[in-house]
């Protein structure tokens, strides 16, 4: 029975020693480096008496960065990434709450250390690499590590604006690994090209696959999310097979026109999650790469990445939502309506997800951690826990999940409940208009779209008008160039709601 996510890199590292396991444009390294480096670091960790605590890996997105988290892990202690790219601030407020020991950098971040208030050990990866592995120390590590040990911390925004820190255990990755392979059907074949930045959970798709069973990893560089031509023409040259992205990186390709000069010729599976795809977008993906598998999946961090997953298999209208489909093996799914109880079968209600994908909870956030993380209420018996996703969803006739909305991208205006995602919707199903996004002034009482695209903003309201109820109708339109996104690639509404204020 696996107990340890570093069984999968032992694993492999003799059967495909000097296969390429992670590489960018700048470097690559093979399984036998990032296991040499990884017990090299885990090491010097040791030797310095650094051990079940957070390791932060403060460094640029990269092959050494995802190396160090390994040899964090190594040591008995759990990775915390950051990134130069995170607001200043962001960082501070991260540095203080975990108030780290031990910080690996690199000689770009190094320099920028001096911007924080850090007092812990520094280690250059390029310096504690060159550590001679002690294997007796690793051995005696690995001999007193259990299955329910913290291996990472990612942070999510917090609703008062302090950083949440969820931590994950090997049994929930390993579970979620397991599953998501079994899903998406990887082998020793793929290459993936990943998108997300190292400092979410969504890389995991990548980085524990490629270990598990000797696959190649390519992070994509982040400027070319803005081209979406050298996205392809990336794709090709390494001969990509597989991508796990936000549906916004997949639209960007798609609504600019770009299958018009080039496709992805080597992509065979495609899973894509986190926001809801366009099923005018999704229909060009199909027709341009008829060959290809698509699978969306849908999960939050606070349960180990993807919870449930849908093969997509039949053709749908343009007004249907593509179902985020079934749990995934081991992961049970509950939805509760208003009163705690649970929905009647078609009926919406909070996913609550239970089972072994379930984190730790926030990291020395005890009462945030209670707030989502409660008792099951349909068990009386004995203790179980479930986390309440704030997703709003219902079953179909078939017995699939189809998401809804975000408990707070509900509103009510005019008398009625309206979802902003149904806005949105009907917004993208006129021709002309590429990507929407709809937030609602409480202030005004007025319901916001924003859109790109070459339509005009009277013949998109014309549109709407005719598509829509009156109470649904937006009370102010605005065409931008780009619509903002979070870091990990999903639609900002924060931002889009501060541009609309700032023009007021």
């Amino acid at each position: 029975m696996q107990t340890n996510i570093l069984e999968y890199l032992e694993q492999t590292v003799p059967r495909v020693p000097d296969k390429t396991a992670f590489a960018d444009e700048n470097s690559a390294l093979t399984f036998a480096e990032l296991y040499q480096n990884a017990r090299a670091i885990g090491t010097k960790l040791l030797a310095d008496g650094i051990s079940g605590e957070p390791v932060v890996v403060f460094m640029e997105k990269s092959p050494a960065a995802i190396n160090a988290f390994y040899g964090a892990v190594y040591a008995g202690c759990y990775y915390v990434p950051l990134d130069v790219e995170m607001p200043a601030f962001r960082i501070e407020m991260i540095l203080d709450q975990l108030k780290p020991r031990a910080l690996i950098c690199d000689a770009v971040t190094e320099q920028a250390l001096s911007e924080y208030k850090y007092e812990g050990n520094v280690y250059r990866f390029s310096e504690i690499t060159g550590t001679p592995a002690d294997d007796a120390a690793l051995a005696k590590v690995r001999e007193k590590q259990l299955d329910i040990d913290p291996i990472y911390i990612v942070f999510t925004s917090g609703s008062t604006g302090v950083p949440k820190g969820i931590l994950a255990n090997h049994r929930s990755v390993i579970d979620y690994i397991e599953n998501l392979s079994e899903t998406l059907g990887f082998n020793e074949n793929t290459v993936f090209g990943n998108q997300t930045p190292l400092y979410f959970d969504a890389c995991l798709k990548e980085l524990l696959p490629t270990l598990k069973f000797g696959a190649t990893a390519w992070l994509i560089p982040k400027a070319y999310f803005s081209f979406p031509l050298k996205l392809v023409e990336f794709l090709n040259a390494h001969k990509i097979n597989t991508v796990c992205w936000v549906v916004s990186a997949l639209t960007m390709i798609s609504a600019t026109g770009t299958f018009k000069f080039a496709k992805p010729e080597y992509l065979r599976t495609i899973a894509f999650g986190s926001e809801v795809f366009p099923v005018k977008q999704f229909k060009m993906w199909r027709e341009a790469l008829p060959e290809a598998s698509f699978t969306n999946l849908y999960g939050p961090t606070e349960a180990t990445g993807m919870s449930c997953y849908y093969h997509v298999n039949r053709d749908f209208e343009e007004t249907e939502a593509i179902p985020i489909g079934r749990p995934f093996r081991n992961t049970g799914i509950i939805l509760l309506d208003e009163n705690g109880k649970e929905a009647e079968y078609g009926k919406p209600g909070e996913i609550c997800i239970r089972g072994t994908c379930l984190t730790m909870g926030y990291f020395g956030q005890p009462d945030k951690t209670a707030e989502v993380f409660t008792q099951n209420p349909l068990q009386t018996r004995f203790p179980e826990l479930i986390y309440h996703t704030g997703d709003i969803a219902h079953y179909n006739e078939d017995g699939d999940l189809v998401f809804v909305s975000r408990k707070d991208y509900q509103i009510k205006h005019m008398g009625h409940r309206i979802e902003l995602g149904e806005i949105e919707v009907g917004c993208g199903l006129c021709d002309g208009v590429e990507v929407a996004g709809c937030v609602y002034d409480k202030e005004k009482n007025k319901i916001v779209l924003f859109y790109t695209g070459k339509v005009e903003k009277a013949e998109l309201a014309g549109f709407l008008k005719k598509r829509l109820p009156r109470y649904m109708q937006p009370n102010v339109i605005r065409q931008i160039e780009a619509m903002p996104h979070t870091p990990n690639g999903k639609l900002d509404r924060k931002a889009l709601l501060a541009q609309y204020n700032e023009s007021k």
